[in-house]
């Protein structure tokens, strides 16, 4: 049979590939043939991989040692790694869903891929709503900064971080569907590809701080489309496996969002609008409080 998915004998390196999407991914990539390396704060318990790295991505220096133990040649990375910021300050959740991904990126990715490499984030649709100004306003800046400290420098300065760090969630996958977009020129310019999967409600290891952070199970159902259930963790990963493969050679700058219909009905005005969040405007209502 044909390797429809080339993944056979690549090297492909998944963030949080513990639990939940990211070992749903890693369990397909190794079924698939890939060398994975695996890193996370907990032991990866997957059968196959080439490596398990301990890794703590709200360290600039934890990454720096983990990308050590890594080829130099990655042909496939997956930042599926994320916290809900239920059990995280405001800054330490924004450098674990957000940070890292632009660290990684611009510090190892960008001289260890070639023409026809790929990335692929799981963000969310918490972070629809990215493309509006008053949300790009808030963010832009720390995707623009130079370097880790002065990507937290911009996070304090956007007003944000005294917020609990539920709220550094919509803040970081605002941002992460817009770094999407805004790696293209630096890597689809060299024909390696940059996508984004955005799941709707999803049962993980984090239903339960979801649960509560939407205001309730049937909030958190509402999410869910004509499927209305929470979707799997395979059910995530396969579309992401899928953006990083072969068979999606000229998908780029592509936010394939995988919630059952939800939010295309939302576009198209056949159902009404969920909740969309506005930074702008969360930081005007906190100064008036």
């Amino acid at each position: 049979m044909k390797d429809y998915f080339g993944y056979q004998g690549q090297i492909a390196v998944v963030t949080g590939a513990a639990s939940g999407m990211g070992k749903a991914t890693t369990e397909m990539l190794v079924d698939l043939g890939a060398k994975v390396y695996a890193l996370d704060w907990q032991k990866v318990e997957v059968d196959g991989i080439e490596k398990y790295i301990h890794v703590d991505l709200s360290q600039k220096e934890s990454i720096d040692q983990a990308f050590q133990e890594i080829p130099d040649h990655i042909h496939a990375f997956f930042g599926i790694a994320g916290v809900s910021g239920a059990k995280n300050d405001f800054i330490t959740t924004c450098k674990i869903d957000l940070l890292s991904n632009q660290y990684i990126c611009e510090e190892y990715l960008i001289h260890r891929m070639q023409k026809g490499d790929a990335i692929a984030f799981m963000t969310s649709t918490g972070g629809n709503g990215w493309e509006r100004e008053d949300n790009k306003d808030i963010y832009l800046p720390v995707i623009q900064a130079s370097g880790w400290d002065g990507k937290v420098a911009a996070i304090e300065k956007t007003g944000m971080s005294r917020m609990p760090g539920t709220m550094a969630y919509p803040f970081s996958k605002l941002a992460m569907n817009y770094l999407t977009v805004y790696l293209q020129s630096t890597f689809a310019s060299q024909g390696i590809r940059v996508n984004a999967v955005l799941p709707g409600s999803t049962d993980t290891g984090m239903k339960d701080e979801f649960t509560q952070m939407a205001g309730g199970e049937e909030a958190l159902l509402s999410h869910c489309g004509y499927a209305k259930r929470l979707a799997t963790s395979e059910e995530m990963a396969m579309p992401i496996v899928f953006l990083n493969s072969v068979m999606a050679s000229y998908i780029s700058g592509e936010h394939l969002i995988v919630d059952f219909s939800q939010t295309s009905e939302e576009i198209a005005g056949i159902k009404p609008v969920g909740q969309v969040i506005s930074l702008k405007g969360i930081l005007e209502y906190m100064k008036n409080m």
